[in-house]
């Protein structure tokens, strides 16, 4: 990173269009991401449903007055473990030309330092299989392949 000081933040709406547009460049992802106006609404809806969540949380990172990078952690609490409390961190996205910058690793150790404070035993997060380059940055900041994930997409 520049000199410039990458500031961590809670996404607001206005961010939507850059923060769409992280996940619409993102061609490993699979997801349907687009720019396409007519799916706006469809993200506000989501961005409403996470910002009503007190268990939900979408973050901007912003340097030099630009938005380079977003995630979102989630606060899941079990039964199992005597009752503790883990968050996952989801739609990690770097912007692709900022990529290799410190960036990832800045809003990763954001997350960490997050469950720490809140007194968390975990932090967890699953990365589509085909971003090996991903897995070896989650590998070098900490992260365990510990457990194997199975969905289903679902019409």
């Amino acid at each position: 990173m520049s000199s410039q000081e990458l500031l961590i933040r809670e996404a607001k709406e206005s961010d939507l269009p850059s923060l769409i547009g992280l996940f619409a460049a993102d061609t490993m992802g699979g997801h349907g991401d687009t720019n396409d106006p007519s799916a706006h609404d469809d993200y506000l809806r989501a961005f409403r449903a996470i910002t009503a969540s007190s268990d939900q949380t979408l973050y901007a990172a912003e340097l030099g007055g630009e938005i380079v990078g977003t995630f979102q952690t989630i606060v899941v609490t079990s039964l199992h473990g005597r009752g503790s409390s883990a968050m996952i961190i989801e739609s990690v996205q770097t912007r692709g030309d900022m990529r290799g910058q410190g960036i990832g690793a800045a809003m990763i150790n954001f997350c960490i330092d997050e469950a720490k404070g809140r007194g968390m035993k975990m932090v967890q997060l699953t990365s589509n299989a085909v971003r090996k380059d991903a897995h070896r940055f989650y590998e070098r900041l900490g992260f365990k392949p510990t457990h194997l994930g199975f969905k289903m997409a679902l019409k």
